[in-house]
């Protein structure tokens, strides 16, 4: 096993599993009165204090393990629905962001009422072209990491609206917009380096170790595609990822 090997294995096994279980834990004390009893004031405001740091660990974890599979050049190939793939990744990210809106949306009886949980929350997505209907194929869980990297980015920094939108006819088109506080013109080059954050004034601070941006990016390279970038200081910021996909033999043909 290599270094890199067992740090992965390092991370998700000794690390992961037991900020989980914290985390899982804590939050059926929390909210599981008729098991275990009804908390005090400072007994849940401490647990929701565990919770939140937990919850804080694990996101940073998250950011490493992402690197870690950002790196790897080998793909797992399916045909998968990207309405599936944007859905978990909105919830994987709300999860850490927003964990009331999570539930909302998992509880939503359609997809109508999903809708309404999130623009009431000021995410508007969209799904057109070839792959509203047909699946895509490729390494369904990179396309995730990239959609929950870019969506998390888009969260962190907009004022009230975030933008997503999934199109194309052959290559897979991903826009992610949001109407923060913009790029500076002279950090953009530098945005896609390992732990590059934003040294703009107007910025409030953002937790993370800056590893996102740069991982996407090595994951589009990897897969033969591109990722621009359009941000004016003050007036938002738009990533957009284009994606071949993956040439399937006969086998792999998809009969749906």
């Amino acid at each position: 096993m290599g270094h890199k090997d067992y740090l992965y294995d390092l991370l998700v096994h000794d690390l992961a599993g037991p900020l989980s279980i914290v985390a899982t834990t804590v939050n059926g004390l929390l909210v599981k009165a008729e098991r275990y009893g009804v908390l005090t004031d400072p007994q849940k405001h401490g647990l929701e204090r565990i919770l939140r740091n937990t919850k804080r660990a694990q996101s940073v974890l998250s950011e490493i393990l992402d690197v870690c599979r950002c790196e790897e050049h080998l793909f797992k190939r399916e045909f998968f629905f990207l309405k599936s793939v944007l859905k978990e990744s909105l919830l994987n990210v709300s999860e850490l962001l927003n964990e009331g809106m999570a539930e909302r949306v998992r509880d939503a009886g359609s997809e109508s009422e999903e809708r309404d949980v999130l623009e009431e929350n000021g995410i508007f997505v969209a799904i057109s072209g070839r792959y509203e209907e047909k699946p895509f194929f490729h390494d369904r869980r990179k396309i995730q990491l990239i959609l929950e990297n870019l969506v998390s980015n888009a969260l962190k920094y907009r004022r009230k609206r975030m933008d997503v939108s999934i199109s194309g006819e052959e290559n897979l088109v991903i826009l992610v917009s949001d109407d923060g506080p913009g790029i500076p013109k002279d950090e953009q080059e530098a945005i896609y380096k390992r732990f590059m954050r934003l040294k703009s004034n107007n910025v409030k601070p953002i937790q993370g170790l800056g590893l996102g941006l740069f991982c996407v990016k090595m994951m589009v390279e990897t897969m033969n595609g591109q990722i621009t970038l359009a941000s004016r200081e003050g007036s938002g910021t738009a990533f957009t990822v284009q994606i071949p996909p993956l040439k399937s033999t006969e086998k792999e043909v998809y009969n749906g």
